[in-house]
């Protein structure tokens, strides 16, 4: 096996276990607004988040200052100028901002497993905002948006048209989503994982906290009561999650990357299930199912040309 396909089965198997965190997350997401607001919730999950991402930076920053003392001196505070690592940072954590706060407020007004499913609309979506880089999109993937659409109406459109307000907002959430994905996929090759994540959270957090103050009123015991949620998410979810997403994306393409990420959908669903009870109507079972479909499907490649230039997801 050679260097290449080491990476990638690496960063694939990091995506997966990322996949499960995400998949349990929902649960958590679900059970922590029946206490405090969405916007609360994303400020303390995003700070639990920052307090792990800098104890993992200052552990690696001593390793390797013992290995090589004088350069990690030297270079201790370089990458507070490193305009990359800084704009990626702002960009990402913007885009997660509007991903994370949209996904919450849907879920005040949404099952785990709905969620889940509908979130993972950002996987069709990526290729096709991927023209606005360069990115060419073959006839395939406009079908599997096709197909995805219709499955997201079973999952979610009532009769005379009417879509859920949790669902909308979980629908916005994918887009995103999608945004925060195509952003780490300019960016992640071209910066730090660890001191990415740190600056994407930082943002996240600081724009939810601004949002909190203004919308929201917070108290203590509404905190406390979601602490196991926020320890959570913040954590696992955000923590680990997030920065195993972009060490694996540095080896993988975007889309083999949101389609083993895309296996949460099913993972909240098992959880829904299990940890909370709920159940899925027969139309929405069949949504789920043909959105499944319309995902892998984005994802199988076809033939290429032997004159084709153009990198194509």
């Amino acid at each position: 096996m050679d260097n290449q396909r080491k990476r990638e089965l690496k960063g694939a198997t990091l995506l997966m276990f990322t996949s499960i965190i995400w998949g349990v997350a929902f649960v958590f997401q679900k059970t922590g607004m029946e206490h405090i607001g969405p916007f609360a919730f994303n400020f303390f999950r995003c700070g639990v988040c920052v307090l792990f991402l800098f104890a993992m930076n200052f552990f690696f920053s001593q390793r390797s200052k013992r290995s090589t003392e004088l350069v990690a001196e030297e270079n201790k505070y370089k990458w507070y100028k490193d305009k990359p690592l800084i704009t990626g940072g702002l960009v990402t954590g913007t885009a997660l901002f509007l991903a994370m706060s949209t996904q919450q407020i849907g879920m005040v007004s949404t099952t785990a497993s709905k969620a889940g499913f509908i979130t993972t609309m950002y996987i069709v979506l990526v290729p096709i905002m991927g023209m606005f880089y360069g990115r060419k999109v073959n006839g395939k993937m406009w079908l599997c948006v096709l197909i995805a659409a219709v499955g997201l109406y079973l999952l979610s459109i009532k009769e005379g048209f009417i879509i859920e307000k949790g669902d909308f907002f979980v629908f916005l959430s994918a887009i995103f989503f999608g945004l925060q994905i195509i952003a780490i996929d300019l960016f992640a090759p071209k910066a730090d994982a660890i001191k990415l994540s740190m600056i994407q959270f930082i943002t996240s957090g600081t724009l939810s906290f601004i949002a909190m103050l203004f919308l929201e009123t917070v108290t203590v015991q509404g905190v406390m009561s979601a602490s196991v949620a926020i320890l959570y998410t913040g954590l696992f979810s955000s923590g680990i999650g997030f920065t195993l997403q972009i060490v694996a994306q540095k080896n993988l393409q975007p889309t083999v990357s949101s389609l083993i990420m895309s296996t949460e959908s099913g993972i909240s669903v098992i959880a829904g299930v299990l940890i909370l009870g709920e159940m899925l109507t027969k139309r929405e079972i069949l949504g789920c199912i043909i959105m499944a479909v319309a995902v892998v499907a984005a994802q199988v490649k076809l033939p290429k040309k032997s004159s084709e230039s153009v990198k194509n997801y």
